[in-house]
């Protein structure tokens, strides 16, 4: 969507343009405009009311002038009491050009938008009216006056003097005379006389506490005294109401501290009281009405109104459409009016002026939001800017007088907080914003940070409720055309990244104290690599893997720590060892190193290891999130053994923090270590081996089981093999093991060689290697078994026919054509060996022995073999090697123990004996502990004996 920018539409005045405006410019100074010496804006009538926007206070307030001028009504005394900056002064300029216009040399008509509050009253033309301003600034209690009409000078001490000199001259003073050089306050029915003399009469006081509270108790000056002058106001109020056609307007501050001091704020109390007795109300200036107010004085025209509303209406659409992210008035529809009316202005940054930064006790309600805004405006121009909208999150705080004239009403501290956080080259949202081009594309950083600053600066940190939310940051930024979403990110990133930014319930504000983050930031510098960023890691590690395919899993070890054994381990490396694709790889030549060697001696076992690796490029960010996450560590634990003072709220956030960052960890380390490597070499029978390669393959790092992941990986890539078919390893036997006159080959080193050559499959373990060999003992495919040789003859020899095996040094695996011919001959051998029948099995007739040839007696005579005696019973004992013993009685229960059990009816009693003898003795710790045990597993008897 294309949007014109407000420059195209709307046109500064010149001076704003140019930059020469000054403060001054912007204070109604009502002295000046009577003594003709103000700027043509406040002293010309015509350049006055074309910049003035009669707000509706003020249009009541001059309805009631002009009724009261006129003799139709009308109030005598109008107060007009506003916070600073509230329009008090401009209110009274605009009384006192609308009853003077120029010494009336201007028209009425010629005032814009005068007719038609003239109209209102029913009044055609306004009489010839007297006017008499007291300036409580400009005049002094101690400093008579001089006045001088034509030859006759006159030095005037007091107010009630200088009211009636400027009415009626001499004449007028005449009547106040005495009172004037006594400092006593003139009755009220001379300053009837008076009034009623010069009539029709405008009387502006304006800053009278300025004057009143110059005067100590009980003492006094020239100009009389504290009492003498609230006696004058109380007296001219009461003569005004006796007088149709005199009105009195007077400021008063409204806060105590505006008063200033003790005695301004009796002063105020004093004038509050009578004033308010007869005084009419004025409703101040109002938000919606400060809209044009600033738009008339800044700005020059509208060149195309068609286009201004179609901007607006943009925007009014595009809240419409992202109504769940936005506040609940954009939605209404009375909120494209707010856009007209302020147009080029957001209305939002009015409500942050108007709402916030009016709330401090320095800055002017009108004044202080038209000098910001007129830099403000100034700059943008001079940078070209293009935005639709001048909107809080295009205020250029990089500009220094933008900026100080923000400071300027804050506390002292805030000037490093918007350079380092919020605006500026040096500033991180500036960083942000150039690593990260979708959010440098629309300054998403810096338009949410100069939002934050404009809505949470003026906060104290008494407020119960701190910062501004979400919603209104994203009104304050977002534009027709652009996702929420993006500012939302952007908000995230600042929150990791700036340290005076807070947050907390959805609200986000800037702060003088640098946040907890500044401070983990300050910590995270203590830890070192090796010394607490590595361990850290190890810990996360060491929770990360369950158990699985691995006999051992190490990490971060030194290679003389990894063992050189049949084991399948798997190998961590270290963060400063990590993984790239491209380019030489650290990983490698760590993993490279352990492979080849275990301290100091060569490693044998190399295809039993497999390497975990980090990735290179996350290997930092990594680092950086566990020394956040050990900073958070530290500052809780600091909190809770009360070194570090902080709030409830700090400490939640702290806690919170720690969560955050734990969890963030969790997912990093996953991420990061992602690589596994597994070493591998080619070789073809008599052509040699070829260099180690490494083959690397990616896990997954959102797999739940990190361990399954792996094994997962391994097993898909043929890395690992879990299950091995016969022709597999018949294969591997034919092209490696049986050579020329060799025909069989120990399985022990056959097992052993796969796990020492690289070019060999890698095996889970010895149980899948055994697994192999029992799914070939049934065909005579493959291999024959024996379990040993003695000479030409093979022992225990099985070929073709299920067997049991044992894995041991003596079995051999024999070539299956060689192994078919030994069985061959062993059929042979057999049948030649096989006795020929009997002539009785032949056909013959049978015939007893002889007497003298038979057996002794009792002994039965027949050729057939004795049938022997069935065995009832079996007892057998072992010895079993004490580190292997674990493996050696698995395979006892399975190879003897089952064929028993699997028989019905068969009862197996098993008694395990242990002797155990030390030289120098057992301590009373390794005593207790066995007797507990054995106590445990229920032994029959567990005792310890003294040696001989």
């Amino acid at each position: 969507m294309s949007l014109k920018p407000w420059r195209e539409i709307a046109v500064p005045h010149e001076d704003v343009l140019k930059g020469t405006f000054q403060q001054a410019e912007f204070a109604a100074d009502l002295s000046r405009v009577h003594d003709g010496t103000a700027t043509p804006e406040y002293q010309n009538p015509a350049l006055f009311f074309q910049r003035t926007f009669i707000t509706e206070g003020m249009r009541l307030l001059l309805d009631s002038v002009v009724k009261r001028l006129s003799g139709k009504g009308g109030d005598p005394v109008i107060q007009l009491q506003t916070a600073f900056g509230g329009g008090k002064t401009h209110t009274m300029l605009a009384v006192y050009h609308l009853v003077n216009r120029a010494g009336g040399e201007a028209l009425a008509i010629d005032l814009a938008g005068v007719p038609a509050i003239l109209d209102a009253a029913g009044v055609t033309e306004l009489p010839r009216v007297r006017i008499a301003v007291l300036d409580g600034i400009k005049l002094s209690p101690n400093q008579p006056v001089l006045r001088v009409d034509g030859d006759v000078k006159q030095v005037i001490c007091t107010l009630w003097g200088d009211l009636a000199w400027q009415l009626g001259k001499a004449e007028g003073y005449a009547l106040v005379a005495d009172a004037d050089t006594s400092g006593t306050s003139p009755g009220k029915a001379v300053l009837e006389t008076l009034l009623s003399r010069y009539a029709p009469c405008v009387i502006l006081l304006d800053e009278l506490v300025a004057y009143v509270r110059q005067f100590e108790e009980g003492k006094t000056l020239t100009g009389g005294s504290f009492d003498s002058n609230l006696s004058f106001v109380q007296a001219l109020t009461e003569a005004l109401k006796a007088v149709p056609t005199a009105v009195l307007l007077a400021s008063l501050p409204e806060s105590d501290k505006e008063a200033g001091g003790q005695r301004g704020v009796n002063a105020l109390a004093s004038l509050s009281h009578y004033f308010g007795r007869i005084q009419a109300l004025w409703k101040p200036v109002g938000t919606e009405e400060a809209f044009e107010i600033v738009r008339r004085r800044l700005f020059s025209s509208i060149n195309d109104k068609l286009a201004a509303e179609s901007v607006c209406r943009a925007f009014a659409d595009f809240y419409t459409a992202n109504g769940a992210d936005l506040p609940r008035e954009t939605q209404e529809s009375r909120y494209f009016d707010r856009l007209m009316h302020a147009y080029p202005i957001h209305p939002e940054v009015f409500d942050r002026l108007y709402e916030d930064w009016s709330t401090l006790d320095n800055f002017q309600r009108t004044r202080g939001v038209l000098k910001l805004m007129a830099k403000v405006i100034h700059r943008l121009w001079k940078d070209n800017d293009k935005d639709p909208l001048i909107m809080p999150g295009s205020f250029p705080l990089q500009d220094a007088e933008t900026r100080n004239d923000l400071i300027y009403y804050l506390p002292q501290g805030w000037d490093p907080v918007v350079e380092r956080d919020v605006d500026g080259e040096r500033a991180e949202t500036t960083e942000i914003e150039n690593r990260d081009t979708r959010l440098g594309s629309v300054q998403a950083c810096r338009r949410a940070a100069r939002t934050i600053f404009l809505g949470s600066a003026p906060t104290t940190t008494a407020q119960m409720v701190r910062g501004l939310e979400l919603e209104r940051i994203v009104l304050g930024v977002a534009q027709p055309g652009q996702q929420v979403g993006i500012y939302k990110d952007a908000l995230r990133r600042l929150g990791d990244r700036l340290h005076y930014l807070n947050s907390g319930n959805n609200r986000f504000w800037f702060d003088t104290r640098p946040n907890l983050r500044r401070e983990m930031e300050d910590r995270k510098r203590r830890f070192q690599d090796k010394e607490d960023v590595f361990p850290a890691i190890r810990d996360r590690m060491q929770r990360s893997f369950a158990s699985g395919v691995f006999g051992g899993t190490h990490i971060f070890t030194a290679s003389g720590d990894v063992p050189d054994d049949f084991q399948l381990r798997l190998v961590v490396l270290p963060p400063d060892a990590a993984f790239s694709r491209s380019g030489q790889s650290l990983a490698i030549t760590h993993a490279a190193s352990i492979l080849k060697n275990r301290g100091d001696q060569p490693r044998f076992k190399q295809n039993r290891l497999i390497f975990l690796a980090a990735d290179f490029d996350s290997v930092n960010r990594l680092k950086d999130q566990v020394r956040s996450t050990l900073a958070w560590q530290s500052i809780v634990s600091d909190i809770k053994e009360m070194k570090l003072n902080l709030d409830q709220y700090q400490s939640r956030q702290a806690s919170a923090s720690l969560d955050d960052a734990n969890d963030a960890l969790r997912r990093m380390v996953r991420e990061t270590y992602k690589w596994l490597l597994a070493p591998m070499q080619e070789a073809k029978p008599g052509k040699g081996l070829s260099d180690i390669q490494w083959e690397h393959f990616q896990v997954n790092a959102g797999a739940p089981n990190l361990s399954q992941e792996i094994e997962r990986v391994l097993t898909e890539n043929e890395l690992l093999i879990n299950q091995w078919a016969p022709i597999h390893l018949a294969k591997v036997l034919r092209d490696w093991f049986w050579k020329d006159d060799v025909k069989q080959v120990s399985a022990l080193n056959v097992w052993q060689q796969s796990c020492q050559q690289l070019y060999l499959p890698r095996l889970k373990d010895d149980t899948a290697f055994q697994h192999t060999m029992a799914m070939g003992t049934e065909s005579k495919d493959f291999f024959g078994f024996a379990q040993g040789k003695d000479d030409d003859r093979y022992v225990g020899f099985s070929f073709d026919q299920r067997t049991t095996l044992i894995l041991d040094a003596e079995l051999l695996l024999i070539e299956p054509v060689t192994a078919a011919e030994y069985a061959n001959l062993q059929r042979a051998a057999e049948d030649a060996a096989r006795p020929k029948l009997s002539a009785y099995a032949a056909g013959d007739v049978f015939k007893p022995h002889r007497a003298e040839d038979a057996e002794p007696s009792g002994t039965a005579f027949t050729d057939a073999k004795p049938v022997p005696s069935l065995k009832k019973q079996f007892y057998g004992s072992i010895e079993l090697d004490a580190i292997l013993a674990k493996k050696q009685f698995a395979d006892l229960v399975d190879e003897v123990i089952l064929q028993f059990t699997a028989r019905p009816g068969v009862k197996v009693k098993i008694a395990i004996e242990i002797q155990a003898e030390s030289a120098v003795g057992f301590d009373d710790g390794l005593q207790r502990a066995v007797k507990e045990n054995c106590n445990v597993l229920r032994f029959n008897n567990a005792e310890f004996e003294d040696g001989e």
